[in-house]
């Protein structure tokens, strides 16, 4: 049985007793999705997963997303790789949640570190929830019935991932694929009801119901409060560290910290429903 141990008052909890690398029994896998949407965020040391392995495990909760610009591992290619030798990642040091330009953003995200630098490299998350919750009651009100435009070109824009005759093409279908998209600035988690945060940095353009300088004002606001130590939990990475949350209701920053050092993690996405 798998035990729990809550490492801040806002999110995340680290996870003793379980083996992802092996089949996960109906048992564990309820007390797994239970506790991913009351502690937000889950760590795991020492699990050692092949990508066909991690591919599985994230399949049991749901569809996956296969990113349409990060290179995948070739026994999985629902299993993208995040390697800074070899692919601008500089954006993920940024207050965001994954791929919020899709109409379905991704549910559930399942990071696995495979080479980390000797210092730095760290990873916050923060909870969406308590950043909601931390807003005035006045602030609450203007946000709620508003929405917000998601762009895939912001965070992946032509002259830095379709700059080359080799990318180029790629970098066209992927922006043809994924238009601008309107989510609500705040959402209501499917599962326990909670009210959160859901405008980010690295996708979201504007709120639509507002003009131009008012809507980069109060989103310039939002992404700042986003990131209040309070509201935040960090983690310092191991190899074979296995992490995963619930990116309906959390958002994340990986610390660019560590110069020239080698930094590899691989991710599977599983999609979710469209926000409300």
């Amino acid at each position: 049985m798998a035990s729990f141990k809550r490492l801040t008052p806002a999110l995340g909890a680290e996870v003793q007793g379980l083996d992802l690398a092996k089949p996960l029994s109906t048992t564990e896998q309820a007390q797994l999705s239970e506790a991913l949407v009351e502690h937000q965020v889950l760590f795991l040391r020492n699990q050692v997963l092949e990508p066909t392995q991690q591919r599985d495990l994230a399949l049991r909760f749901g569809d996956l997303h296969i990113h349409p610009i990060y290179p995948k591992t070739p026994q999985a290619p629902e299993v993208l790789i995040l390697d800074n030798y070899e692919t601008d990642v500089t954006d993920n040091a940024i207050w965001h949640t994954d791929v919020t330009f899709i109409q379905t953003p991704p549910a559930i995200c399942v990071l696995s570190a495979k080479l980390v630098p000797e210092v730095g490299g760290d990873t916050l998350w923060s909870s969406a929830f308590a950043a909601w919750e931390g807003l005035s009651p006045r602030l609450q009100t203007l946000l709620e019935g508003l929405t917000a435009t998601h762009d895939f070109v912001h965070s992946f824009p032509q002259d830095r991932y379709g700059n080359t005759p080799e990318t180029h093409e790629q970098w066209l279908i992927a922006r043809d694929k994924n238009p601008p998209v309107t989510h609500p600035v705040v959402r209501t988690h499917p599962v326990n009801g909670r009210k959160a945060l859901f405008v980010n940095e690295n996708f979201t353009t504007k709120i639509n119901e507002l003009p131009r300088l008012e809507s980069q004002a109060l989103l310039r606001f939002l992404f700042e409060h986003v990131g209040r130590p309070e509201f935040t939990v960090r983690w310092h990475w191991q190899p074979n560290d296995l992490v995963l949350w619930d990116n309906r209701s959390t958002q994340h920053y990986a610390t660019n910290d560590y110069g020239k050092a080698h930094r590899v993690m691989q991710r599977a996405t599983v999609l979710g429903d469209k926000p409300v």
